[in-house]
């Protein structure tokens, strides 16, 4: 029998988290986050990491393990996330791998073989200059000529990824959506996708980001750039920390710098959906009202004992 491995997904917002704590409790679980923004220490606010509460609760694991200056790779995430898990089968207890990065999830789900392939400064340079001189969107463009599923799951504004996917395919000569292979799977998996409508998530959305401002997410940004993470940084161009840097670099203003947060994860949740649909026969999907924590509780616990 292949372990057990339950997965929740869902858009930014719609409240994995707090319904995550709730199953694990109920099922000796430990989870293991699947959001790329929560592996940097520092980037609290923006991020909408669990609380310290909420940590203490229930084991959470790659929440905090680098620092801004130190991307961790889809590979490294892979290899890391793959441990924990193994980890927390040998405790006899139940992974919960919860996310809302689509990209992350698969890799860990689909068992991929990740090309190692080390940068190339010169042909990155290269790239990097072309988007700058014509625009992240217009470099997307020819990316998309070029792999239209790759381009399909970035975000056309994210000059950093796509120039990464265009070093890959100029590099080896091979569509960078081809070379993430498939392997056999090594879990029994359930997966539990969480939805809003989507007038309500946007509304959940546009008030978490007032109680980012109030709890002083300009304050974190400036910290951060204190220390010398500048906005260049890729863990810097996540959403609420590019805008917030415009504004404290006198480029916006702070009223101009909520909006644009608000139009980029909307934005944002759109392209999640993407990697998870609701037509997915492999998802079971639950509306969150009204909450559906029981009926989850039901059917895992019978796909458990299966």
């Amino acid at each position: 029998m292949l372990p057990k491995l339950l997965i929740i997904v869902g858009a930014t917002g719609v409240g994995k988290t707090d319904l995550a704590i709730r199953l694990a409790s109920q099922m000796r679980g430990e989870i293991v986050s699947a959001d790329s923004r929560y592996f940097y220490s520092g980037m609290d606010i923006g991020t909408a990491k669990p609380s310290a509460e909420q940590l203490r609760q229930i084991p959470h694991h790659l929440i905090n393990v680098t620092t801004p200056d130190s991307p961790w790779s889809l590979a490294l995430f892979q290899e890391r996330a793959s441990q924990v898990i193994r980890e927390i089968h040998s405790r006899q207890k139940v992974p919960l791998l919860v996310g809302g990065t689509g990209q992350y999830i698969r890799a860990v789900l689909e068992s991929w073989h990740i090309p190692e392939l080390p940068p190339d400064p010169a042909l990155r340079a290269i790239l990097t200059c072309w988007g700058e001189t014509i625009g992240a969107v217009q470099l997307h463009n020819r990316l998309k000529v070029i792999d239209p599923a790759a381009a399909e799951r970035m975000d056309a504004s994210n000059l950093r990824r796509t120039v990464r996917a265009l070093e890959v395919i100029y590099s080896t000569g091979r569509r960078f959506s081809e070379q993430s292979r498939r392997s056999e799977l090594l879990y029994d998996v359930m997966t539990i996708g969480l939805r809003r409508p989507r007038p309500e998530l946007y509304a959940r959305i546009d008030e978490r980001i007032d109680v980012m401002i109030a709890d002083g997410l300009v304050d974190e940004v400036s910290q951060l750039l204190r220390l010398g993470y500048q906005q260049g940084l890729p863990a810097m161009s996540a959403i609420g920390y590019r805008e917030i840097g415009d504004y404290l670099a006198g480029k916006a203003t702070l009223d101009e710098a909520v909006m644009l947060i608000r139009r980029n994860t909307r934005k944002y949740i759109r392209r999640q959906s993407n990697w998870f649909k609701e037509i997915d026969p492999e998802i079971h999907w639950f509306d969150m009202e009204p909450d559906p924590q029981a009926e989850i509780i039901r059917i895992v616990h019978t796909w458990l004992h299966e």
